[in-house]
């Protein structure tokens, strides 16, 4: 019967393993983002030579400058979340499978590997999606009209949301960071 038990356990914890499906197409996503966003910064900034033209009216330069802010957030956007999806991978790949020795070695290493549980994984994942969610705030506000006082106290009011949401990521940070030697895991 013991035979059973760690035959049952071995196949238990090589299941692990299976996450290497999410971190492959995690990686592969973050690829594409990284592409695509490339692609829009290339055709944003192709496209800057219009905006010298001389024969563009005042109205159709405004229009033209709004479109380009617009574009720019969205490229950033678009590095952002492959970012996120990045990070997810190497998350996934270091809580799963296996350190990731070589980056042990790299200076960016304690910036962006150190995941020591899923909550870390989990923090450093929202902190990526905050700034995604101002960047998209951003990009709304760019093309909001203010012709009445509502919309006005509304973007004020969203303003003030993400200064909270930054806030608290930040006060929840530094608790962290007070607690952190006591709550090392060691293996």
């Amino acid at each position: 019967m013991k035979w059973i038990e760690t035959v049952f356990e071995a196949l238990l914890w090589n299941s692990r393993f299976i996450v290497i499906i999410a971190v492959l197409a995690s990686l592969a996503t973050a690829a594409s983002m990284f592409f695509i966003a490339s692609v829009d910064a290339y055709n944003l900034v192709s496209h800057l030579g219009d905006y010298l033209a001389g024969d563009l009216s005042i109205a159709a330069r405004k229009a033209m400058r709004a479109q380009t802010i617009t574009h720019v957030v969205e490229v950033v956007d678009g590095y952002l979340l492959s970012t996120v999806l990045l990070i997810f991978a190497l998350g996934l790949y270091e809580l799963f499978i296996s350190p990731i020795e070589i980056a042990k070695g790299s200076e960016t290493f304690a910036k962006i590997l150190i995941i020591n549980d899923l909550d870390d994984l989990k923090n450093r994942l929202v902190k990526v999606i905050l700034m995604i969610l101002v960047v998209n705030f951003f990009e709304h506000a760019t093309s909001m009209k203010f012709d009445e006082p509502i919309k006005l106290l509304t973007f004020a009011g969203g303003i003030a949301l993400i200064g909270l949401a930054l806030y608290l990521s930040h006060a929840s940070e530094g608790a962290a960071k007070k607690s952190g030697p006591a709550s090392d895991h060691h293996g």
